[in-house]
Protein backbone atom coordinates (compact mmCIF):
# COMPACT_ATOMS: atom_id res chain seq x y z
CA UNK A 1 0.00 0.00 0.00
CA UNK A 2 1.23 3.49 -0.86
CA UNK A 3 2.76 5.35 2.06
CA UNK A 4 1.78 8.94 2.84
CA UNK A 5 3.50 11.59 4.91
CA UNK A 6 2.61 14.81 6.65
CA UNK A 7 5.14 17.36 5.40
CA UNK A 8 5.70 20.51 7.43
CA UNK A 9 6.44 23.47 5.18
CA UNK A 10 7.83 26.16 7.48
CA UNK A 11 7.93 29.82 6.57
CA UNK A 12 11.46 31.22 6.60
CA UNK A 13 11.43 34.51 8.50
CA UNK A 14 12.23 37.35 6.12
CA UNK A 15 14.94 40.03 6.29
CA UNK A 16 12.27 42.67 7.03
CA UNK A 17 11.12 40.93 10.24
CA UNK A 18 9.84 43.80 12.39
CA UNK A 19 7.30 44.53 15.11
CA UNK A 20 4.61 46.56 13.40
CA UNK A 21 1.80 45.84 15.89
CA UNK A 22 -0.61 45.68 12.97
CA UNK A 23 -2.80 42.78 14.05
CA UNK A 24 -5.77 43.95 16.11
CA UNK A 25 -6.83 41.16 18.46
CA UNK A 26 -3.34 39.63 18.59
CA UNK A 27 -2.16 40.54 22.09
CA UNK A 28 1.56 39.83 21.56
CA UNK A 29 1.61 41.78 18.31
CA UNK A 30 0.15 44.88 19.96
CA UNK A 31 2.22 44.58 23.13
CA UNK A 32 5.55 44.60 21.27
CA UNK A 33 4.66 47.15 18.58
CA UNK A 34 7.60 49.28 17.39
CA UNK A 35 10.19 47.31 19.37
CA UNK A 36 13.56 46.85 17.69
CA UNK A 37 13.61 43.42 16.05
CA UNK A 38 16.43 41.01 15.22
CA UNK A 39 15.72 39.46 11.79
CA UNK A 40 18.89 37.34 11.89
CA UNK A 41 17.97 35.74 15.23
CA UNK A 42 14.36 35.24 14.08
CA UNK A 43 15.37 33.37 10.94
CA UNK A 44 17.92 31.24 12.76
CA UNK A 45 15.44 30.29 15.49
CA UNK A 46 13.06 29.04 12.82
CA UNK A 47 15.80 27.14 11.02
CA UNK A 48 16.82 25.37 14.23
CA UNK A 49 13.27 24.06 14.62
CA UNK A 50 13.17 22.91 10.99
CA UNK A 51 16.51 21.11 11.28
CA UNK A 52 15.52 19.41 14.54
CA UNK A 53 12.30 18.05 13.03
CA UNK A 54 14.17 16.84 9.95
CA UNK A 55 16.68 15.10 12.23
CA UNK A 56 13.79 13.33 13.97
CA UNK A 57 12.99 11.71 10.62
CA UNK A 58 10.06 13.94 9.69
CA UNK A 59 9.51 15.36 6.23
CA UNK A 60 10.43 19.03 6.62
CA UNK A 61 10.50 21.71 3.93
CA UNK A 62 10.83 25.49 3.74
CA UNK A 63 8.81 28.27 2.13
CA UNK A 64 10.58 31.52 1.19
CA UNK A 65 9.73 34.94 2.63
CA UNK A 66 7.97 37.55 0.51
CA UNK A 67 9.62 40.68 -0.80
CA UNK A 68 9.02 43.68 1.41
CA UNK A 69 8.60 46.65 1.42
CA UNK A 70 5.78 46.22 -1.09
CA UNK A 71 6.59 49.20 -3.31
CA UNK A 72 3.99 48.25 -5.91
CA UNK A 73 1.20 48.67 -3.36
CA UNK A 74 2.65 51.98 -2.15
CA UNK A 75 2.60 53.25 -5.75
CA UNK A 76 -1.00 52.11 -6.13
CA UNK A 77 -1.84 54.33 -3.16
CA UNK A 78 -0.42 57.42 -4.87
CA UNK A 79 3.19 57.59 -3.67
CA UNK A 80 5.16 58.58 -6.76
CA UNK A 81 8.74 59.06 -7.93
CA UNK A 82 11.87 56.97 -7.57
CA UNK A 83 11.72 54.06 -5.16
CA UNK A 84 13.66 56.06 -2.58
CA UNK A 85 11.07 58.84 -2.86
CA UNK A 86 8.17 56.42 -2.54
CA UNK A 87 9.60 54.91 0.64
CA UNK A 88 10.39 58.20 2.33
CA UNK A 89 7.10 59.87 1.38
CA UNK A 90 5.07 56.90 2.62
CA UNK A 91 6.96 56.73 5.91
CA UNK A 92 6.65 60.48 6.51
CA UNK A 93 3.00 60.69 5.44
CA UNK A 94 1.60 57.62 7.18
CA UNK A 95 4.00 55.40 9.16
CA UNK A 96 1.25 52.84 9.88
CA UNK A 97 0.46 52.45 6.18
CA UNK A 98 4.15 52.17 5.42
CA UNK A 99 4.51 49.58 8.17
CA UNK A 100 1.71 47.50 6.64
CA UNK A 101 3.64 47.38 3.37
CA UNK A 102 6.77 46.25 5.23
CA UNK A 103 5.15 43.50 7.32
CA UNK A 104 6.95 40.18 7.68
CA UNK A 105 3.75 38.35 8.64
CA UNK A 106 4.04 36.04 5.61
CA UNK A 107 6.42 33.95 7.79
CA UNK A 108 3.30 32.51 9.48
CA UNK A 109 2.40 30.12 6.71
CA UNK A 110 -0.33 28.42 8.72
CA UNK A 111 -2.31 31.26 7.18
CA UNK A 112 -0.91 30.77 3.68
CA UNK A 113 -3.56 28.35 2.45
CA UNK A 114 -5.99 25.57 3.23
CA UNK A 115 -4.81 22.18 1.96
CA UNK A 116 -6.89 19.03 1.47
CA UNK A 117 -5.02 15.78 0.75
CA UNK A 118 -5.86 13.59 -2.23
CA UNK A 119 -7.37 10.97 0.08
CA UNK A 120 -10.14 13.41 1.00
CA UNK A 121 -11.02 14.93 -2.37
CA UNK A 122 -13.43 13.62 -5.01
CA UNK A 123 -10.92 13.94 -7.87
CA UNK A 124 -8.06 12.33 -5.91
CA UNK A 125 -5.76 15.35 -6.15
CA UNK A 126 -4.26 17.62 -3.48
CA UNK A 127 -6.21 20.90 -3.35
CA UNK A 128 -4.70 24.24 -2.32
CA UNK A 129 -6.62 27.47 -1.76
CA UNK A 130 -4.38 30.42 -0.97
CA UNK A 131 -5.98 32.42 1.84
CA UNK A 132 -7.15 35.93 1.00
CA UNK A 133 -6.44 37.12 4.58
CA UNK A 134 -8.87 39.91 3.86
CA UNK A 135 -9.48 40.89 7.48
CA UNK A 136 -6.08 42.63 7.79
CA UNK A 137 -4.73 44.92 5.08
CA UNK A 138 -1.07 43.99 5.61
CA UNK A 139 -1.85 40.29 5.28
CA UNK A 140 -4.18 40.71 2.32
CA UNK A 141 -1.09 41.67 0.29
CA UNK A 142 0.36 38.17 0.64
CA UNK A 143 -1.77 35.92 -1.53
CA UNK A 144 -0.24 36.70 -4.98
CA UNK A 145 3.23 35.62 -3.86
CA UNK A 146 1.85 32.74 -1.77
CA UNK A 147 0.00 31.30 -4.76
CA UNK A 148 3.04 31.75 -7.02
CA UNK A 149 5.28 29.93 -4.53
CA UNK A 150 2.85 27.04 -4.03
CA UNK A 151 2.41 26.65 -7.78
CA UNK A 152 6.19 26.51 -8.24
CA UNK A 153 6.57 23.81 -5.58
CA UNK A 154 3.47 21.80 -6.52
CA UNK A 155 3.42 22.32 -10.27
CA UNK A 156 2.10 19.04 -11.71
CA UNK A 157 -1.64 19.37 -12.34
CA UNK A 158 -1.91 15.58 -12.47
CA UNK A 159 -1.54 15.64 -8.68
CA UNK A 160 -2.20 19.22 -7.54
CA UNK A 161 -5.00 21.78 -7.92
CA UNK A 162 -4.51 25.47 -7.08
CA UNK A 163 -7.61 27.57 -6.48
CA UNK A 164 -7.72 31.33 -6.56
CA UNK A 165 -8.20 33.09 -3.22
CA UNK A 166 -11.84 33.53 -2.25
CA UNK A 167 -13.52 36.78 -3.40
CA UNK A 168 -12.93 40.00 -1.48
CA UNK A 169 -15.73 42.35 -0.47
CA UNK A 170 -18.00 43.04 2.51
CA UNK A 171 -16.12 40.50 4.62
CA UNK A 172 -18.29 37.72 3.18
CA UNK A 173 -15.46 35.29 2.42
CA UNK A 174 -12.74 36.29 4.88
CA UNK A 175 -10.37 33.31 4.90
CA UNK A 176 -7.44 32.84 7.31
CA UNK A 177 -6.24 29.53 5.91
CA UNK A 178 -5.07 26.47 7.82
CA UNK A 179 -4.88 28.28 11.16
CA UNK A 180 -8.59 27.39 11.33
CA UNK A 181 -8.34 23.93 9.78
CA UNK A 182 -7.35 20.57 11.29
CA UNK A 183 -7.35 17.08 9.79
CA UNK A 184 -7.81 13.85 11.73
CA UNK A 185 -7.01 10.36 10.38
CA UNK A 186 -5.77 6.97 11.53
CA UNK A 187 -2.97 6.93 8.96
CA UNK A 188 -2.03 9.77 6.64
CA UNK A 189 -2.81 7.63 3.58
CA UNK A 190 -6.39 7.09 4.78
CA UNK A 191 -9.34 9.42 4.10
CA UNK A 192 -9.56 11.87 6.96
CA UNK A 193 -12.03 14.04 8.84
CA UNK A 194 -11.45 17.74 8.18
CA UNK A 195 -12.39 20.18 10.92
CA UNK A 196 -13.12 23.73 9.77
CA UNK A 197 -13.49 26.53 12.32
CA UNK A 198 -15.07 29.94 11.71
CA UNK A 199 -15.50 33.01 13.88
CA UNK A 200 -18.64 34.58 12.44
CA UNK A 201 -21.29 34.27 9.76
CA UNK A 202 -22.11 37.25 7.57
CA UNK A 203 -25.48 35.92 6.40
CA UNK A 204 -26.72 34.17 9.55
CA UNK A 205 -27.36 36.71 12.30
CA UNK A 206 -28.31 33.98 14.79
CA UNK A 207 -24.66 32.92 15.13
CA UNK A 208 -22.95 34.85 17.96
CA UNK A 209 -20.09 37.30 17.45
CA UNK A 210 -17.33 38.67 19.66
CA UNK A 211 -17.69 42.21 21.03
CA UNK A 212 -14.11 43.38 21.60
CA UNK A 213 -11.97 41.88 18.83
CA UNK A 214 -12.94 40.95 15.27
CA UNK A 215 -13.74 37.44 14.12
CA UNK A 216 -11.50 36.92 11.10
CA UNK A 217 -12.81 33.78 9.42
CA UNK A 218 -16.35 33.41 8.09
CA UNK A 219 -18.75 30.50 7.85
CA UNK A 220 -19.29 31.43 4.21
CA UNK A 221 -15.55 31.03 3.52
CA UNK A 222 -15.59 27.57 5.11
CA UNK A 223 -18.48 26.47 2.91
CA UNK A 224 -16.72 27.75 -0.19
CA UNK A 225 -13.50 25.85 0.59
CA UNK A 226 -15.43 22.63 1.17
CA UNK A 227 -17.06 23.01 -2.27
CA UNK A 228 -13.83 23.94 -4.04
CA UNK A 229 -11.91 21.02 -2.50
CA UNK A 230 -14.67 18.55 -3.41
CA UNK A 231 -14.99 17.22 0.12
CA UNK A 232 -17.58 14.71 1.31
CA UNK A 233 -19.92 16.39 3.81
CA UNK A 234 -19.90 13.17 5.85
CA UNK A 235 -16.17 13.62 6.35
CA UNK A 236 -16.32 17.28 7.38
CA UNK A 237 -17.06 18.96 10.73
CA UNK A 238 -17.76 22.69 10.94
CA UNK A 239 -17.37 24.41 14.32
CA UNK A 240 -17.66 27.98 15.50
CA UNK A 241 -14.89 29.43 17.61
CA UNK A 242 -16.29 30.74 20.86
CA UNK A 243 -16.66 34.54 20.68
CA UNK A 244 -15.62 34.91 24.32
CA UNK A 245 -12.15 33.50 23.65
CA UNK A 246 -11.76 35.67 20.54
CA UNK A 247 -12.31 38.63 22.87
CA UNK A 248 -9.52 37.25 25.08
CA UNK A 249 -6.98 37.30 22.24
CA UNK A 250 -7.65 33.95 20.54
CA UNK A 251 -7.61 35.36 17.02
CA UNK A 252 -7.29 31.95 15.30
CA UNK A 253 -8.41 28.47 16.27
CA UNK A 254 -4.78 27.32 16.46
CA UNK A 255 -4.40 29.51 19.56
CA UNK A 256 -7.02 27.45 21.44
CA UNK A 257 -6.79 23.91 19.97
CA UNK A 258 -4.43 21.65 18.04
CA UNK A 259 -5.02 18.26 16.48
CA UNK A 260 -3.29 15.63 14.39
CA UNK A 261 -4.13 12.06 13.36
CA UNK A 262 -6.09 10.60 16.30
CA UNK A 263 -5.31 13.24 18.95
CA UNK A 264 -7.14 16.49 19.71
CA UNK A 265 -5.82 18.90 22.35
CA UNK A 266 -8.23 21.73 23.15
CA UNK A 267 -9.49 24.17 25.77
CA UNK A 268 -12.96 23.93 27.33
CA UNK A 269 -13.79 27.39 25.92
CA UNK A 270 -12.66 26.63 22.35
CA UNK A 271 -16.03 26.23 20.56
CA UNK A 272 -19.68 27.18 20.61
CA UNK A 273 -21.75 24.08 21.50
CA UNK A 274 -18.52 22.26 22.25
CA UNK A 275 -20.02 18.95 23.34
CA UNK A 276 -21.90 18.62 20.05
CA UNK A 277 -18.76 19.42 18.07
CA UNK A 278 -16.76 16.76 19.90
CA UNK A 279 -19.54 14.18 19.55
CA UNK A 280 -19.71 14.80 15.80
CA UNK A 281 -15.92 14.52 15.47
CA UNK A 282 -15.86 11.25 17.40
CA UNK A 283 -18.81 9.83 15.46
CA UNK A 284 -17.41 10.72 12.02
CA UNK A 285 -13.95 9.53 13.00
CA UNK A 286 -15.46 6.20 13.95
CA UNK A 287 -14.36 6.18 17.59
CA UNK A 288 -10.88 6.08 19.01
CA UNK A 289 -10.16 9.79 18.81
CA UNK A 290 -8.18 10.90 21.88
CA UNK A 291 -9.80 14.07 23.25
CA UNK A 292 -7.48 15.86 25.68
CA UNK A 293 -9.01 18.86 27.39
CA UNK A 294 -7.55 21.74 29.37
CA UNK A 295 -10.05 23.53 31.58
CA UNK A 296 -9.90 26.99 33.15
CA UNK A 297 -8.63 25.64 36.45
CA UNK A 298 -5.69 23.91 34.80
CA UNK A 299 -4.85 26.53 32.19
CA UNK A 300 -6.62 29.92 32.19
CA UNK A 301 -7.22 31.28 28.69
CA UNK A 302 -4.82 34.12 29.48
CA UNK A 303 -2.02 31.63 30.14
CA UNK A 304 -2.87 29.69 26.98
CA UNK A 305 -2.66 32.89 24.91
CA UNK A 306 0.54 34.20 26.47
CA UNK A 307 2.34 30.84 26.25
CA UNK A 308 0.78 29.75 22.93
CA UNK A 309 0.17 26.30 24.41
CA UNK A 310 -2.25 25.34 21.63
CA UNK A 311 -0.05 26.83 18.94
CA UNK A 312 2.22 23.87 19.51
CA UNK A 313 2.71 21.18 16.88
CA UNK A 314 1.51 17.61 17.33
CA UNK A 315 3.91 15.44 15.34
CA UNK A 316 3.84 11.74 14.53
CA UNK A 317 7.40 10.43 14.40
CA UNK A 318 8.53 7.54 12.18
CA UNK A 319 8.15 5.13 15.13
CA UNK A 320 4.48 6.30 15.33
CA UNK A 321 4.94 8.02 18.69
CA UNK A 322 3.49 11.51 18.98
CA UNK A 323 5.50 14.43 20.33
CA UNK A 324 4.57 18.03 21.05
CA UNK A 325 6.71 20.88 19.75
CA UNK A 326 6.06 23.84 22.04
CA UNK A 327 7.54 27.31 22.47
CA UNK A 328 9.88 27.88 25.40
CA UNK A 329 7.18 30.09 26.95
CA UNK A 330 5.15 26.93 27.69
CA UNK A 331 7.98 25.59 29.82
CA UNK A 332 8.21 28.95 31.61
CA UNK A 333 4.47 29.24 32.41
CA UNK A 334 3.74 27.12 35.52
CA UNK A 335 0.12 26.21 34.72
CA UNK A 336 1.01 25.22 31.15
CA UNK A 337 4.11 23.24 32.11
CA UNK A 338 2.08 21.34 34.73
CA UNK A 339 -0.63 20.57 32.19
CA UNK A 340 1.85 19.29 29.59
CA UNK A 341 3.59 17.14 32.20
CA UNK A 342 0.21 15.65 33.10
CA UNK A 343 -0.66 15.01 29.43
CA UNK A 344 2.48 12.99 28.74
CA UNK A 345 1.97 10.96 31.92
CA UNK A 346 -1.54 9.87 30.91
CA UNK A 347 -2.77 7.01 28.71
CA UNK A 348 -2.65 8.65 25.28
CA UNK A 349 -0.30 8.58 22.26
CA UNK A 350 1.62 11.73 23.29
CA UNK A 351 5.01 10.68 24.64
CA UNK A 352 7.04 13.84 25.05
CA UNK A 353 7.48 17.57 24.57
CA UNK A 354 10.24 19.43 22.74
CA UNK A 355 10.60 23.09 23.74
CA UNK A 356 12.04 25.63 21.28
CA UNK A 357 13.22 29.20 21.59
CA UNK A 358 11.11 31.12 19.06
CA UNK A 359 11.08 34.39 20.96
CA UNK A 360 11.38 36.63 17.92
CA UNK A 361 8.29 35.07 16.35
CA UNK A 362 6.43 34.83 19.66
CA UNK A 363 6.90 38.55 20.37
CA UNK A 364 5.24 39.26 17.05
CA UNK A 365 2.30 36.97 17.77
CA UNK A 366 3.12 33.58 16.27
CA UNK A 367 4.34 30.26 17.68
CA UNK A 368 5.49 26.91 16.25
CA UNK A 369 2.19 26.04 14.56
CA UNK A 370 1.90 29.51 13.00
CA UNK A 371 5.23 28.93 11.26
CA UNK A 372 4.18 25.81 9.37
CA UNK A 373 1.75 24.68 6.68
CA UNK A 374 0.90 20.97 6.81
CA UNK A 375 0.66 19.14 3.48
CA UNK A 376 -0.12 15.41 3.38
CA UNK A 377 1.50 13.77 0.35
CA UNK A 378 1.67 10.18 -0.84
CA UNK A 379 4.83 8.80 -2.43
CA UNK A 380 3.90 9.74 -6.00
CA UNK A 381 2.95 13.27 -4.91
CA UNK A 382 6.22 13.57 -3.04
CA UNK A 383 8.11 12.71 -6.22
CA UNK A 384 6.14 15.40 -8.09
CA UNK A 385 7.05 18.06 -5.48
CA UNK A 386 10.04 20.39 -5.90
CA UNK A 387 12.78 18.42 -4.08
CA UNK A 388 14.99 21.45 -3.47
CA UNK A 389 12.79 22.89 -0.69
CA UNK A 390 13.25 19.90 1.65
CA UNK A 391 15.55 20.44 4.60
CA UNK A 392 18.73 18.39 4.44
CA UNK A 393 22.03 18.84 6.23
CA UNK A 394 23.38 20.59 3.14
CA UNK A 395 20.39 22.92 2.69
CA UNK A 396 20.34 23.79 6.39
CA UNK A 397 23.99 24.86 6.25
CA UNK A 398 23.34 26.86 3.07
CA UNK A 399 20.36 28.64 4.61
CA UNK A 400 22.27 29.37 7.81
CA UNK A 401 25.06 30.92 5.77
CA UNK A 402 22.57 32.84 3.64
CA UNK A 403 20.90 34.34 6.72
CA UNK A 404 24.28 35.18 8.26
CA UNK A 405 25.33 37.00 5.11
CA UNK A 406 22.15 38.92 4.31
CA UNK A 407 20.21 39.61 7.53
CA UNK A 408 20.61 42.42 10.04
CA UNK A 409 20.92 42.02 13.80
CA UNK A 410 18.67 45.03 14.45
CA UNK A 411 15.88 46.58 12.45
CA UNK A 412 13.33 49.32 13.00
CA UNK A 413 10.72 50.76 10.67
CA UNK A 414 12.78 53.79 9.60
CA UNK A 415 15.57 51.49 8.36
CA UNK A 416 13.28 50.30 5.58
CA UNK A 417 13.17 53.73 3.95
CA UNK A 418 16.82 53.28 2.95
CA UNK A 419 17.11 52.24 -0.75
CA UNK A 420 20.28 50.30 0.07
CA UNK A 421 18.24 48.10 2.42
CA UNK A 422 15.83 47.29 -0.43
CA UNK A 423 18.77 46.27 -2.57
CA UNK A 424 19.99 44.03 0.27
CA UNK A 425 16.60 42.32 0.40
CA UNK A 426 16.37 41.81 -3.35
CA UNK A 427 19.89 40.43 -3.60
CA UNK A 428 19.13 38.00 -0.77
CA UNK A 429 15.85 36.80 -2.26
CA UNK A 430 17.35 36.40 -5.71
CA UNK A 431 19.96 34.06 -4.22
CA UNK A 432 17.31 32.20 -2.26
CA UNK A 433 15.07 31.51 -5.25
CA UNK A 434 18.07 30.09 -7.09
CA UNK A 435 18.98 27.95 -4.09
CA UNK A 436 15.43 26.58 -3.82
CA UNK A 437 14.89 26.37 -7.61
CA UNK A 438 11.72 28.44 -7.40
CA UNK A 439 11.88 30.53 -10.56
CA UNK A 440 10.20 33.95 -10.56
CA UNK A 441 7.91 34.24 -7.55
CA UNK A 442 8.50 37.90 -6.64
CA UNK A 443 6.23 40.08 -8.81
CA UNK A 444 7.21 43.23 -6.91
CA UNK A 445 10.71 43.12 -8.42
CA UNK A 446 9.21 44.05 -11.77
CA UNK A 447 8.27 47.63 -10.85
Amino acid sequence: MTQAYEVNFDGLVGPTHNYGGLSYGNVASKTNARSVSNPKAAAKQGLVKMKHLADLGLKQAVLPPHERPDITTLRRMGFQGKESDVLKKAYQTNPLLFSACCASSNMWVANAATVSPSGDTADGRVHFTSANLASNFHRSLEHPTTKAVLQEIFSDDKYFVHHAPLPFGSGMFDDEGAANHTRFCRNYRDPGIELFVFGKSVLDSTKPRPHKFPARHTYEAVQAIIRLHQLDSEKVVIAQQHPDVIDQGVFHNDVISVGNRNVFLYHTQAFVNQESVLEELQQKFGGGLYLIQADDHQVPVEDAVQSYLFNSQLLTLPDQSIKIVAPLECQQTPSVKAFLDEVISQENPIQGVHYFDLQQSMKNGGGPACLRLRVVLNEEEMKATNPHVFITEKLYIQLEQWVEQHYRDELCLADMTDPSFINEVRTALDELTQLLHLGSVYPFQQV
